[in-house]
Parts: structure tokens; sequence; C-alpha cells
């Protein structure tokens, strides 16, 4: 068969430097080591908690920790900066960050209060404005078999998208008694969003005519979960293509993971990621192909986000992953949640038009 595209992150010849705000799990756990593993520099980090920045630049090597945010954006240094905070607050940081003149790489949901949206959409227009490159660290794009089936629906290799479907076979993450359960509708709102949003990816040059969700409540789920922990989505789209979401609870399998299946006019894509199950096969004129992956979503999916950002500033062009183009991402979010509010009802929304994240994106890979 023809050659298969490189799925793995792609990084200018100089990666510039990156300052860090905010020091909790996500980036001890995925930013940080992402950037060591592929050699992006991190020259600062600032938190709420000067200690908690401390122990991170100390297990990081990371240079100098700055007692507040306004100190990072003044470094001279920094050139991108890193927004590994919660939603609460994240739109007048990047605000902040584009009046310094840096660049943004935004932790996802970009935001999570409907609220927020007209102040956010008046921000990236400023950044636009002034050159700034502003993206969101929607770090799945990147994960291996998710990457690779981007590429190819990009080259055509399946012909136009029908369907897509999602099965979420695996355990939940602890959520009783954390920040997430605190969360409306958390399932939607948050833990999804990556299924989301590579979802939308894929159905790039439809529009979203409709979309319906509801999430539940499942047996044994434990009375102190303030949230459901089962949900389904549906997404229909203009040209007739759909997409169904579902996870089905904190599944009990040992050989769990998130398998996929992208259904095209030429031919399909079906896949898993995570626990171990990544894999990706394509069928497509008679044949079925196992394809070989490199890396793993967590944490290649981080190196992925920064470097396509990285690459766009060089490059002279909007990230793939930029604010403007996750916006959409958000709608849909908030259209899925406000359909589980009406017990599932179809929730009809505008501006959802998904365009340019697979198509017209120069020099992306």
């Amino acid at each position: 068969m023809n050659g298969i595209p490189d799925h793995r992150p792609r990084f200018p010849e100089r990666r510039r430097a990156i300052g860090i705000i905010g020091a909790g799990a996500i980036a001890r756990s995925a930013h940080l080591p992402a950037y060591r593993t592929w050699g992006l520099p991190v020259v600062a980090v600032a938190s709420r908690t000067r200690a908690a920045a401390e122990a991170l630049a100390a297990d990081f090597e990371v240079g100098t920790v700055h007692a507040s945010v306004d100190a990072l954006l003044a470094d001279p240094r920094v050139e991108v900066v890193d927004l590994a905070t919660g939603p609460t607050g994240r739109v007048e940081l990047i605000a902040a960050a584009v009046a310094a003149g840096k660049h943004v790489l935004a932790q996802k949901p970009l935001i999570s209060d409907p609220a927020d949206l007209p102040r956010l959409l008046e921000v990236l227009a400023d950044a636009r404005s002034r050159g700034i490159r502003v993206a969101v660290n929607q770090n799945a794009r990147w994960a291996p078999a998710w990457r690779l089936a981007s590429l190819l629906i990009r080259e055509g290799r399946i012909g136009d998208v029908v369907g897509v479907t999602h099965l979420h076979d695996k355990p939940l993450p602890p959520l009783v008694g954390t920040s997430f359960d605190d969360v409306p509708h958390m399932l939607l709102n948050d833990y999804l969003v990556h299924w989301l949003d590579i979802t939308r990816c894929w159905l790039e040059g439809a529009r979203v005519v409709e979309i319906a969700a509801r999430d539940h409540r499942v047996p044994d789920q434990p009375s102190a979960a303030r949230n459901p922990w089962g949900a389904d989505v549906r997404m229909q789209t203009s040209t007739g293509a759909s997409a169904s979401i579902r996870i089905v609870g904190s599944a009990r399998t040992d050989a769990g993971g998130c398998p996929f299946w992208i259904h095209g006019t030429r031919g399909t894509l079906r896949g898993s990621i995570l626990l171990g199950s990544d894999r990706l096969v394509l069928e497509t004129d008679g044949e079925s192909t196992e394809l070989a992956l490199d890396g793993q979503w967590f944490t290649d999916g981080f190196a992925g986000a920064m470097g396509e950002l990285q690459c766009a500033i060089d490059e002279g062009r909007e990230p793939e992953n930029s604010a403007d183009h996750v916006v959409a991402t958000v709608r849909a979010t908030f259209a899925a949640v406000e359909s589980a509010e009406l017990g599932g009802a179809p929730v009809r929304p505008h501006d959802l038009e998904l365009t340019t994240a697979l198509t017209g994106r120069s020099g992306a890979q």
C-alpha cells in the first residue's frame, strides 16, 4: 500500500523557551515529562503556591521560580506560556499573556462556563491583531492512533467520513472527592471533551445540525459520587455524517481500552487507545492492514500539542489546535450539556461549522 504519514510529534529546528503557569498534577505527570523527553526547554514556572512551584522546578531542573504570574510574563526569556491551570480565570490569563507578547498553549477544556465565551472571543481577536498564536492543549489529537487516523482522513484514504463511533471500555479515573466531581455534568463538560474534539476534527467540512446527550447514574455507582458515571452523545451533521460516543460507567475489565470506528465512503479505520490497547487498522480496497504506531497519548500527545504551536509560530500560520478552532469544540460541549439538562432533547447549535483543522493548514503534519 502507499506510504503511511508520520504521526509523531513535530517540532521546529529551534525549540522556543517555555514558561509554565501551574504546578499541579497535570504539569508534573504530563507537561514536564513530555517536554523533557522531546527536548523542549522550560525556563520558568509560577503557581499559586510557591512551594509547589519550587518542588516542580527542583524535580525537573527548571532554573527559575517566579513569585507571581506577572513576574513570569515579564521574563524576557519566556517565549511561550503554558497554562497548566484549571478553566476558572483562564481567559484573563490568556489576555495577560497576549498583552505581554507571549504565545500561549492553554489547557483543556478551554472554558467551561458559557458566560466566558464573549470575553474569550475578544481576547482571541486581540491576539490575532498582534500576531500572537493562542493554541489549546487538545493533546489527544496527538494520541498515536487518533493522530494517524486524522492524517489518513486528511489524505482521503477512506473517502468522505460517513460515521464515527466511540466506546469507552475502561475504568474511570478516581472522581469521588475530587474537584472534577464538583463540575456539573462532568463527563460531558470535561472528561469527554477529548472525544468530542477528535470527533469533530474527523467530521471536518460538515456543519453540526443537532447534538443530543444524556448522562445517568449507573448500578453500584457510589452514593458519594455527585456526577453520573454513564453518558451518551449523538451528533448529526449537514452532510448526513453522524457520530456517537458512549461511556457505560467505570467498566470492570482486564482488557479495556477505548475502541473507535471511522466509516467512510471508501473504507474504514478501526482502532483503540489507552491501557495498552493502542492500535489502528485501515480497511480499504479489499485489504485490511494493521498500522504500526509509535508512542503513547501520555505523554507524547502533550509534546505534539506544544510542537504544533511552535511549528506554527515559525511557519507564520495558525496552529491546527488554535483556540479559534477549538471554540467549535467548546460550543459542541455546551450544546451537549444543554441537551442533558433538557433530558436528552436534541439541541441545534449555531456557529458550529467544522472547518480547517484537517484541511487548509499549510505545513501541518
